[in-house]
């Protein structure tokens, strides 16, 4: 039980010390109620933030979107190609098919027999 506690207190004791006091104020970018703002000047400045927070969230968005599209074009491209390739070996099949059902032609004969020699 005491040696629980140490671990407790130790733990504690180690994590404060791993995050500094003034960490804990950031200014995290989003979006801000901005109508709590007395001033005009620093209503103008939230909205403008805020502005500016969703023009690059917005072309982020845009950039990630636009890589997603193209990878999916790349993959449609190496299917096509794929299906291409399948739809060629699916037709020298086939005719390899074709070449096996038709009956063997025996060797052909000579039409018109040879003419005797020395009939007068």
């Amino acid at each position: 039980m005491v040696a629980r506690i140490t671990r407790t207190k130790l733990l504690a004791t180690l994590l404060t010390a791993a995050f500094p006091a003034g960490a804990h104020a950031q200014d995290v970018p989003g979006i801000e109620i901005c109508t709590v703002e007395k001033t005009m000047e620093r209503r103008t400045s939230c909205l403008q933030s805020n502005v500016d927070f969703l023009h690059k969230t917005i072309t982020k968005l845009a950039l990630d979107n636009q890589r997603r599209i193209d990878a999916a074009y790349r993959q449609v491209d190496a299917l096509k190609a794929s299906v291409a390739s399948l739809e060629k070996l699916v037709e020298d099949q086939k005719k390899t098919i074709e070449d096996l059902k038709k009956p063997a032609t025996p060797p052909a004969k000579d039409a018109a027999p040879a003419a005797k020699e020395g009939t007068k």
